[in-house]
């Protein structure tokens, strides 16, 4: 039994959304393009376009653009922003292919309420921050897709890594009055207004020229901006430029904590 309070079907809410991408994307929309988009005929366009009309959703006038009324674009938003959250989640922390988390998220977002699209991206931060989950977890998910039973030397290993870092985070040095050694962690794991010191940079030689490229070198101080929904992309600032990295990109720079001035 669904819980949301909805009073469109899902046809009605695909069309808003379609048309919704489209203005946003387009300034406006038209018959032939939402059709094309939706893989249905003109004249079953032209039919939901009366429809939504009289009910006070859409703009239109025959042969003419499309345009959404307040409340048609606030019913579309809402319905984006589902599709949007769950197609999201299935690609970043389920690693569902592109293609298959598109037609999935499709055929979700019409039964699920506000408050479970609200517990999707509360779990989907969660995941992401907690020192018992993070990135890492994720990362390790996708890479393996395989329970801990069948895979036991990947995790003692991980376990064993992880037990390392958190004992150098927390033991001072013999070398008297100095400060513990700082964990590294990966870029991806810092929140946005956090700063790290860039300690190494891995992946292929492709990414880390790239990566260069852009001024990012070991030594340099990073800053987090800003995160998009799941974490990507991720805007920083360094050396005075701000630029934008893909998620994966951030997750092979490697840093270094480091308290804000």
């Amino acid at each position: 039994m669904t819980t949301t309070t909805t009073t469109f079907s899902s046809s009605i809410e695909d069309y808003l959304e379609t048309i919704f991408v489209l203005v946003r994307d387009r300034t406006v929309a038209r018959s032939k393009e939402i059709a094309e988009r939706l893989g249905v005929t003109p004249a079953s366009v032209t039919g939901m376009l009366q429809t939504l009309r009289e009910r006070g959703l859409v703009y239109y006038e025959p042969y003419g653009s499309v345009t959404l009324t307040d409340e048609g674009t606030k019913v579309a938003r809402q319905v984006n922003r589902r599709h949007e959250v769950l197609r999201g989640f299935l690609i970043d922390v389920l690693s569902v292919n592109i293609a298959e988390a598109e037609v999935a998220a499709c055929n979700m977002e019409h039964g699920i309420s506000k408050h479970v699209i609200d517990r999707f991206i509360a779990f989907a931060e969660f995941i992401k921050t907690c020192p018992r989950g993070g990135a890492e977890l994720i990362g390790a998910f996708a890479r393996n897709h395989i329970p801990a039973e069948t895979a036991p030397e990947e995790c003692v290993t991980c376990m064993a890594r992880c037990l390392d870092e958190f004992k150098a985070a927390h033991t001072a040095t013999e070398n008297k009055g100095e400060e513990p050694v700082a964990m590294t962690i990966q870029l991806s794991s810092l929140k946005p207004g956090e700063r790290g010191e860039i300690v190494k940079l891995e992946g292929s030689g492709a990414v880390k020229r790239r990566i260069r490229d852009m001024g990012v070198t070991s030594g340099s101080v990073i800053e987090v901006i800003r995160v998009a929904p799941f974490g990507d992309p991720i805007d920083i600032k360094v050396k005075n430029y701000h630029l934008s990295l893909r998620k994966v990109e951030a997750t092979d720079i490697i840093v270094r904590r480091v308290d804000n001035e």
